[in-house]
């Protein structure tokens, strides 16, 4: 796919993952001598024992892309959220794909927002995994210190689907945060009303968690203190005179970085084949020739001290929560994203995850003046699967909100919800009848989005998950249903099925076991748990 036109800044990014592939098989047909009238040899055999059940890939039935990071003249992709505004930076084409329903999701490489500002642009969710969790093998680097395997899906489900895979990450029980922080000078870097953004995730956590999980942190303050070596920086760049906020120096030294480790990987060829460069970025790679030995450790010193900083305020089970970029995405054309107060702003933004190398994920808002919305979310390094959970949990709940907060009269229309969620229910059972799987999933889907509190729409959900082979989003669909409905039998059995599959037997014959504690009568659950019990004879 190709990347957008917009900025000198994405230029950078150029070299990364190879584009889409798309292999055809040729079929080549032979001629046989009897012109295929007759088999030449029928031997009847009894027919072999059926091989035991095999539970699909996680992915199965999902169509995905792989991004392109080079700029190619003629081809930068349309933003389908807003057709006069640019999509966002590298991995554009791939949040295109998805954002037209060309795919299901699509991969691309983050450096310093590749994934992130595209998702954020074209209003689809974008995950930056935390550095060096997902191998880069076969990714041309960048900048190899920055760079990090990302994804774009329209929504968590999948979005954590891929995640399971790329992260191989083993069955847990999901964990639900115990803090969310906002940074609220960070959120004074936006140019559209802060309430807009803030709001929605206050009132999400509240109505999800309580009001005690909210947390408010000034990280000008924090990280003065935490990330002394910036000080240094900033002495040895001949800036100490004047206050420089730190998020503008986290954000120098992201820049830095990102070209120094450019050089060290391309400077080699650009010397050799001399490539047509713009000449604002040649400007900037000879500065960044000049860095001393001294100045490249203080530079990896700042982003060991960022990393441990952000895993301090956060630890294990804490979010911290941004603007993913500061102002709604710029015209096509204009001069505002080449702007230094437009680069400086969205510098200072992504240079957090980018530099800690912390996983970050963007999660669309709505709209705002026709254009789409987004906030961030950080987890500490290595916290993508807390992060991953804290989106599925969240998401529903942030749309909501979004659209309340967005259209304030439409806080009248929350009375027909529940009715309108049992019409999407009902022609959910009614394509489900229809074996139309795909169909009633997404019908369920819309009855959880306007009713989160119903199990059956999760267990219905999950009923057609398994029909497709999706184990995995009916084992959750059914942990959420019994969440809400403790005596759900149904939601025991499904999950019970669901675990089988996935070989998780010892908890697949507990959930079937419960199923018969509620219902003793149930022949299924009674035949389910006798077949795993001999099972472990």
């Amino acid at each position: 796919m190709a990347s957008s036109h917009a900025s000198n800044l994405w230029v950078l990014l150029g070299l990364g993952i190879a584009g889409i592939l798309l292999a055809a098989k040729k079929l080549k047909k032979t001629i046989r001598e009897d012109l295929g009238a007759f088999i030449d040899k029928l031997l009847l055999l009894p027919p072999p024992p059926p091989p035991p059940p095999k539970a699909p890939h996680p992915l199965t039935a999902l169509s995905f892309a792989i991004s392109d990071l080079f700029d190619v003249t003629g081809y930068s992709p349309t933003n389908p959220a807003a057709h006069d505004r640019i999509p966002g930076g590298a991995s554009s084409g791939a949040a295109v794909a998805v954002a037209t329903n060309a795919v299901d999701f699509a991969l691309g490489i983050d450096t310093v927002g590749g994934v992130r500002v595209p998702a954020g642009y074209c209003g689809v969710l974008g995950f930056k995994s935390s550095h060096g969790a997902i191998s880069n093998a076969g990714i041309i680097p960048v900048s190899s210190s920055l760079d990090s395997v990302g994804w774009f899906a329209r929504d968590p489900n999948t979005l954590r689907r891929v995640g399971h895979v790329l992260l191989h990450l083993p069955f847990a029980t999901p964990r639900n945060p115990r803090q969310i922080i906002l940074a609220d000078d960070y959120f004074q870097l936006l140019k559209i009303p802060v309430d807009r953004i803030t709001q929605v995730v206050i009132k999400s956590a509240e109505k999800l968690f309580g009001k005690q999980l909210l947390k408010h942190q000034n990280l000008e303050n924090y990280f003065e203190s935490k990330v002394p070596s910036l000080k240094e920086y900033a002495r040895t760049k001949a800036i100490s005179s004047t206050k420089v906020p730190t998020s503008r120096l986290l954000a120098n030294v992201m820049q830095l970085l990102q070209r120094h480790e450019f050089l060290q990987n391309h400077g080699d060829w650009i010397n050799t084949v001399k490539p047509a460069i713009d000449p604002v970025i040649s400007s900037q790679l000879s500065e960044n020739s000049k860095l001393t030995n001294e100045e490249i450790e203080n530079l990896n010193t700042v982003r060991n001290q960022t990393r441990a900083a952000i895993n301090s305020l956060l630890k294990d089970d804490g979010i911290l929560v941004i603007p993913t970029m500061p102002t709604i995405p710029p015209k096509l054309g204009s001069k505002e994203i080449i702007s230094e107060d437009y680069q400086n702003r969205a510098s200072s933004l992504l240079s957090i995850a980018s530099i800690s190398g912390c996983c970050q994920v963007t999660v669309p808002l709505g709209y705002h003046e026709k254009c789409p919305v987004s906030v961030s979310f950080i987890a500490r390094h290595g916290g993508d699967r807390f992060l991953l959970d804290t989106v599925q949990t969240m998401y529903a709940s942030l749309q909501e909100n979004s659209s309340v907060i967005a259209d304030p009269k439409s806080s009248k229309k929350t009375i027909s919800q529940e009715e309108s969620a049992e019409m999407a229910k009902e022609k959910g059972n009614q394509a489900f009848k229809e074996k139309q799987w795909q169909k009633a999933i997404g019908l369920y889907s819309e009855a959880i989005k306007l009713n989160d509190s119903n199990g059956t729409y999760y267990n219905n959900r999950a009923a057609a998950y398994l029909e497709i082979g999706s184990f995995l989003q009916a084992e959750e669909d059914c942990t959420k249903a019994i969440t809400l409905d403790k005596k759900n039998v149904k939601a025991y059995l499904r999950r019970g099925t669901a675990r089988e599959m996935l070989g998780v037997y010892k908890e697949a014959m507990d959930d079937f076991r419960h199923a018969l504690v509620l219902e003793p009568n149930n022949k299924r659950a009674s035949q389910s748990a006798e077949r795993l019990r001999k099972l472990f004879q």
